[in-house]
């Protein structure tokens, strides 16, 4: 478990920039996605899902398309698009939410 923290611990540390937050002063529509793979990697669930709620189904699609091209699911094409336009509904009541209770400068 020390290897996960010492891990996470490092990530946190050497998280990418983003440009429009550094360019514009506000978060875009993906800010938050680093902070929660790193709070669900650490094993925090909830804190993760406040950060950023569409991560652990973007995490769940990516290991299905992975598991879709491997074994040519039947009906995998039609499952991904579907969630695709179901994460994007995440993302854009997340990022509506942020503009609502004035989230978005910090």
């Amino acid at each position: 478990m020390a290897n996960h923290n010492s891990l996470a611990d490092w990530l946190s540390h050497h998280l990418f920039a983003c440009p429009v937050k550094a360019y514009f002063g506000f978060d875009c529509p993906g800010c938050g996605f680093q902070r929660s793979v790193i709070s669900l990697f650490k094993g925090n669930i909830a804190e993760s899902f406040r950060f950023y709620p569409a991560t652990m189904p973007i995490l769940f699609l990516a290991v299905f398309a992975i598991i879709h091209l491997s074994m040519d699911v039947k009906t995998g094409a039609s499952i991904i698009k579907i969630a695709y336009a179901g994460i994007a509904i995440i993302i854009l009541i997340n990022y509506i939410y942020k503009i609502s209770t004035h989230q978005l400068i910090s």
